[in-house]
């Protein structure tokens, strides 16, 4: 078979996807937050014990949408400069 290990590749992102999906569908029936984490968790007890914070961030975006863009940015600048890395290391050894 040709395509033996493609099929097998796929039908494996298929089985995860449909996991995931009714999870996801489960969770939602049921009123939770689908897919919460630890730091929404951890901000709850934080301010359920008093803690004010003692600090102000200088600058909040306007909304989690611009909030979101950033963090992409940031994560999209520093894949470039790892691969960047990566790229020219490679580069080096091919020419050693």
């Amino acid at each position: 078979m040709k395509y033996g290990m493609e099929l097998a590749v796929a039908a494996l992102i298929l089985v995860f996807a449909a996991v995931f999906l009714f999870q996801d569908a489960a969770i939602r029936a049921s009123g939770e937050e689908a897919w919460g984490g630890a730091d929404g968790a951890a901000a709850d007890l934080i301010e359920a014990s008093g803690y004010e914070p003692w600090a102000k961030p200088f600058w909040e975006p306007p909304s989690g949408e611009i909030e979101s863009l950033l963090f992409a940015l940031q994560a999209a600048i520093g894949a470039v400069i790892i691969g960047y890395i990566f790229g020219y290391w490679r580069a080096s050894r091919k020419t050693a």
